[in-house]
């Protein structure tokens, strides 16, 4: 039996080019990153064996480095063909795939010009990010204390580790009071997205949906927007400001953990799982599990 504990999992995990059992890939004490958030990151899922949009997600991780202001020492193609080798060695068909990227500890300070830029990726198992009876009926969202930062304050289009500290905080605010997560707004005090995925609302069979000015524009988001257009829904990106959750009817997020989540409560509103999001979630599910649907068909 695995390890309740993320240190010690059998198996192995990529780290610099190399294939290291899992309890030895680790840092030093005084790497930058740990101090100063200096990495970043990316979450995807694998499905019958597959890592949904592999790609997408690592030509982001290289953007997401960029501009942090330090290249990543491996190529799209030779990071995407380490995941998928690494999921083989693994032995998992469905899993969540971690890659990160960081400054080390050659040098501690804020400075950190000369720091090695290391590469590790681990691959785990890892079933829905909700518990499945709460995504079901809608989880309960809190309203986040904290807010998503200017974008003149901080590297917002970057999957950054520094940036998700207010989600920690906002995340564990909300579990305390009995939510499974949190809604936070933007520094302008507009509706921005959860912890750790993006949102959607349904009026009048329209889906809304935050512009994203200062949070990311996630890879689940953009699929689920093609999926409900295909499906002939209409989508509005735009402001949306908190007292509007009034008249809405669903609500939904998005996100490559998260994948496609009803909400059926955000402090003070209510919404219900309705039809749209229902679509979206049987949608969705059949886009990142092609396989799996050839052998359904097939028999």
């Amino acid at each position: 039996m695995a390890s309740s504990t993320f240190d010690d999992r059998p198996g192995v995990i990529w780290y610099n080019g190399e294939f290291v059992p899992w309890k030895d890939a680790t840092v030093h004490v005084l790497t930058h990153a740990l101090h100063y958030g200096s990495g970043v990151f990316e979450g995807e899922r694998a499905y019958g064996g597959e890592i949904f949009k592999l790609d997408e997600h690592t030509r982001r991780l290289h953007t997401s480095a960029e501009i942090l202001g330090f290249e990543i020492p491996y190529s799209v193609e030779e990071i995407n063909q380490a995941s998928r080798e690494l999921l083989a060695k693994q032995g998992h068909l469905d899993a969540y795939v971690r890659p990160i990227a960081w400054r080390g500890s050659e040098m501690m300070g804020v400075s950190a010009q000369h720091n090695r830029i290391n590469v590790a990726i681990a691959v785990w198992e890892w079933p829905s990010y909700f518990k499945p009876e709460e995504k079901l009926k809608g989880i309960r969202l809190d309203m986040a204390k904290y807010r998503r930062p200017d974008p003149a304050t901080a590297p917002s289009k970057s999957k950054a580790t520094g940036l998700y500290m207010i989600c920690t905080l906002s995340k564990h605010d909300a579990e305390r009071k009995g939510y499974a997560d949190a809604l936070m707004l933007d520094w302008r005090g507009q509706v921005a997205e959860a912890t750790g995925a993006n949102i959607f609302f349904v009026k009048d069979g329209v889906l809304h949906t935050p512009t994203p000015d200062c949070f990311l524009d996630g890879i689940t988001r953009r699929t689920v927007i093609d999926l409900a257009k295909r499906r002939g829904y209409q989508v509005v990106e735009r402001v949306i400001m908190p007292e509007e959750m009034t008249g809405f009817e669903q609500a939904f997020l998005t996100g490559t953990a998260a994948e496609v989540t009803p909400v059926s409560e955000i402090g003070p509103y209510r919404f219900k799982v309705g039809e749209i999001a229902k679509n979206l979630m049987e949608d969705y599910s059949a886009a990142v599990q092609p396989a799996r649907q050839k052998i359904a068909v097939n028999g």
